[in-house]
């Protein structure tokens, strides 16, 4: 890394590997595009950069086991009476009101005009549960993250998830807001929840965050909304609206060998 030289960069690139290797005497002179060529020559791309994940759990046996379950739920077809929904949150999603209202495209190539100026207006969380073989979503916005809020969430899926419905399989991350001594009060009195939480790190399982990231870009990507309760209600409207055409996603056990084939440090952040 350039640092380790004394040099001042992040990362290197054909015009500063040049300059050091005159600095250095290595060459009396040597031109950036020969660099490249180089560097092309042996496949090196230092100026490029990845993130990974040093994790904090090996790959071991209940690591396999956990992943073996949730894919095992993805996959296999469900008996009569059984639905498997992934669960999350989307945490502090701001209204931010805009001092000049958004002005739409135009003729002329004219984009979207958002005011840069905004004033704070407080944060809504969505909790969120994706059914992974319909695609339907089921939604709750409350202002605060708690065991509390979580329990209203699963007391709305009990509700709204019909009697013949026996066994409802919940996928979801192992945070306490998830595990803790009232979700597992609530969990006792309501023996067709069944939880299986992703091993750690492994949020790219959850089928929820990739309908997180249809909902960011398509109802999230310009915030201008006037307060909390507006926020709420045009994000329950798109979920609504979401329902009309939902579909679940492509899940194969193939999606999740190529990445179980990775090595232990490219686990998925």
């Amino acid at each position: 890394m350039p640092d380790k030289l004394g040099r001042s960069l992040s990362q290197w690139d054909s015009v500063e590997l040049a300059r050091q290797l005159v600095n250095d005497g290595i060459v009396q002179s040597i031109s950036p595009q020969t660099v490249w060529r180089i560097l092309s020559h042996h496949r090196l791309k230092p100026w490029r950069s990845h993130m990974w994940l040093s994790p904090k759990a090996p790959r071991d046996v209940e690591f396999y086991r956990r992943v073996g379950e949730i894919i095992d739920l993805y996959t296999r077809p469900l008996l009569p009476g059984e639905v498997v929904l992934c669960v999350d949150e989307k945490t502090n999603l701001q209204p931010r009101p805009r001092s000049m209202p958004t002005k739409p495209a135009l003729p002329g190539n004219r984009p979207v005009l958002l005011e840069h100026e905004y004033k704070r207006e407080g944060a809504i969380n969505l909790f969120a549960a994706f059914d992974t073989r319909t695609g339907r979503v089921y939604a709750h916005t409350a202002p605060r993250k708690r065991q509390v809020e979580f329990i209203e969430f699963l007391e709305q899926l009990d509700r709204d998830i019909p009697a013949s419905v026996t066994q409802i399989h919940l996928v979801m991350d192992n945070l306490k807001v998830h595990s803790g001594k009232q979700v597992q009060a609530w969990l006792v009195k309501h023996p067709r929840f069944v939880f299986h939480f992703t091993p750690v790190h492994c949020s790219w399982m959850n089928q929820v965050e990739q309908w997180f990231s249809i909902l960011q870009r398509k109802r999230l990507r310009i915030v201008n909304f006037a307060d909390k309760d507006q926020l709420a209600e045009r994000v329950l409207a798109f979920v609504a609206e979401w329902n009309q055409h939902a579909h679940p996603f492509n899940w194969s056990t193939k999606s999740v060998a190529k990445v179980m084939a990775q090595p232990q440090g490219r686990i998925a952040a």
